[in-house]
Parts: structure tokens; C-alpha cells; sequence
């Protein structure tokens, strides 16, 4: 798995029983506290792997820091908040690398495990199956509220959780029931997602759009009309393919395209095998684990929102 299809990683196969998954990702603060900004660009890289099916076994640190205008503490608090998250997703630290730039940046390059048979895709959705999510929507939105000093202590603390949580439990609940698709809901939004693995799997794809999970502090900033950039760029680059019933309320639309970072996963499974899975991921505790759409034989490359 390489460039041909807007997957999450590559992966490249060793022996019969082994292939790597290779993914990195990097970018600046989006929290004011260090600690808490390493822990989620680490959580955040690591998402892919668990998007591909696979265990993070190795991690390189990836640093651009303005080291003559920054105390060296921060990069050190950074450091520290992206390994304890290496540890938790049972990844080592193996090394990486570090620049000096005007503007700081962290992130990791990761490489993965999996069984070359047994690796997801954002390309093998099917008629039929249904769409799991597995984190709320809405971080891009309330991270654009917290830098306009919009957002207060109790809420910047649950979406910095949320953000900084592992899609590790979520991983693990996959690996017990029969999966078809898989992808992360990270810069692209909801809908953007969704309209990648509907032109990669040739297949459309329509969303419940009241059943989706949403972060409740959400909504009055969209009223105010505190929306990332990312939004406006998301909903543009789908509009071509993209139906909304009248029935569905605008601001939806707006959080569907909210570029989320560290977002959840987005399954798509067999009936016979949505709700069990369903099921595990509720007893892992995720944030979410809602049927949030199906996917349609009808209208390939497409997404209906209703």
C-alpha cells in the first residue's frame, strides 16, 4: 500500500507473516500547555497505524524549535508528554531529529506492525456496511475558540483529553470482529474522510447526520461563527459531491468539516458485525462508539447527509 489511494500509511511486506506500516506527522501547538501539546501531536501521529489495522512498535521524534527565543524547558516538556504517550501505545523511542526553526513543530514518524493479510484500508468499504465513529466532533472548532481566549478551563481540559487520548482500545476492539474499512477523522473533517474512502472504495457513503457524536460546547461557537479555516476549505473541496437533506440543520454541516486533530476512527463494518463491535468498544471505554452512517452501492464517490 503506497501513493495510489489517500490512505493513511504505507505498507510494505516483509515476510508472510509480517509487513511493515510506516506513517509520520508533524505540526505546531494547538494547546498553550507544552506537556499537553506533546502528548497529543504523539497520539495524533499514532492514530494511523491504528487506522491501518496495525501496532506502533517504534517512534522518531520530529522537532522544529526556535531554540534562541524558547526556554529549553518547553522542548523538554514536549519531548516528555510525547513519549508518555509513546509508552502507553507500547511504542519505543528510538530516536529522531531536530532543527532550528522560527516556529516551533513536533510530531513522530512511526513505523508499525500488521499481518500483510490482515491490514485495513480507507479502500475496501462495501455496499451494505455500517459507518462507526469513535471520538466526538468539534476539537478544531473549540481549539479556534481556546485561541481566541473563548474557551474556559473545564472545557479546554476535555478536549485536550480527548485529543491526547490513544485510538488504542479502539484498535484492539477491531482486531476481535470482521472489519472491511478503516480510516482516521483528522485534518480532511468528517466529510472529507468520508469522501475519500467513498472514491478509494467506489462506493457512496450516507450520513445520519443526528447520530453523529459531537463535542457539546461545539455548537454556540459555531453560532458565533468561531470556525477554523480548515472548515470552509474541507466543505469546498466536497461540495461537488456532497447532498444535504433540507431537514438537516446547517450547523452540522459545519462540524462534518471540522478539521479535527487526533479524531477517532471511522469503521465501516458488516451489519453482522457493527453492533458486536459496537459492543467492544463500548466496554473499552472510547470516547464514542456510534453508528453514524452506511455505505451505498448507489452514487459511488458520493456523500448524502440526512
Amino acid at each position: 500500500m503506497g501513493l495510489d489511494v489517500a490512505d493513511d500509511a504505507g505498507v510494505y511486506r516483509l515476510t508472510d507473516e509480517i509487513a511493515l506500516i510506516q506513517t509520520l506527522d508533524f505540526f505546531t501547538p494547538i494547546v498553550d500547555d507544552p506537556y499537553d501539546f506533546g502528548r497529543i501531536a504523539a497520539a495524533n501521529a499514532l492514530s494511523d497505524v491504528y487506522a491501518m489495522g496495525g501496532r506502533p512498535v517504534t517512534a522518531m521524534n520530529i522537532v522544529c524549535f526556535p531554540i534562541k527565543d524558547l526556554d529549553k524547558q518547553i522542548l523538554r516538556s514536549i519531548l516528555q508528554g510525547g513519549l508518555d504517550i509513546m509508552h502507553k501505545a507500547g511504542a519505543v523511542l528510538v530516536g529522531g531529529h531536530s532543527v532550528e526553526d522560527p516556529e516551533l513543530k513536533y510530531g513522530l514518524s512511526v513505523t508499525g506492525v500488521v499481518h500483510p493479510q490482515r491490514f485495513l484500508t480507507n479502500a475496501a468499504a462495501r455496499p451494505g456496511d455500517l459507518l462507526i465513529l469513535t471520538k466526538p466532533l468539534g476539537t478544531g472548532i473549540l481549539a479556534t475558540a481556546l485561541k481566541a481566549g473563548e474557551l474556559d478551563q473545564g472545557a479546554t481540559r476535555r478536549i485536550t483529553e480527548l485529543m491526547a487520548a490513544l485510538n488504542k482500545d479502539a484498535a484492539e476492539a477491531m482486531a476481535g470482529v470482521k472489519v472491511n474499512a478503516c480510516t482516521d477523522i483528522t485534518g480532511f473533517g468528517l466529510l472529507g474522510h468520508c469522501l475519500e474512502m467513498a472514491a478509494a472504495s467506489h462506493v457512496g457513503i450516507k450520513i445520519y447526520a443526528e447520530k453523529v457524536p459531537l463535542i457539546p460546547e461545539a455548537k454556540p461557537f459555531v453560532a458565533m461563527g468561531l470556525l477554523p479555516g480548515g472548515s470552509y476549505k474541507n466543505q469546498n473541496f466536497c461540495a461537488k459531491h456532497l447532498k444535504i437533506d433540507a431537514a438537516v440543520d446547517p450547523f452540522l454541516v459545519d462540524i462534518f468539516s471540522d478539521p479535527q486533530t487526533s479524531g477517532g476512527l471511522l469503521i465501516a463494518a458488516p451489519p453482522r458485525t457493527a453492533s458486536a463491535l459496537v459492543q467492544k468498544l463500548k466496554e473499552k471505554n472510547t470516547p464514542a462508539a456510534a453508528v453514524i452512517g452506511e455505505v451505498l452501492e448507489a452514487n459511488p464517490g458520493t456523500i448524502q447527509c440526512c
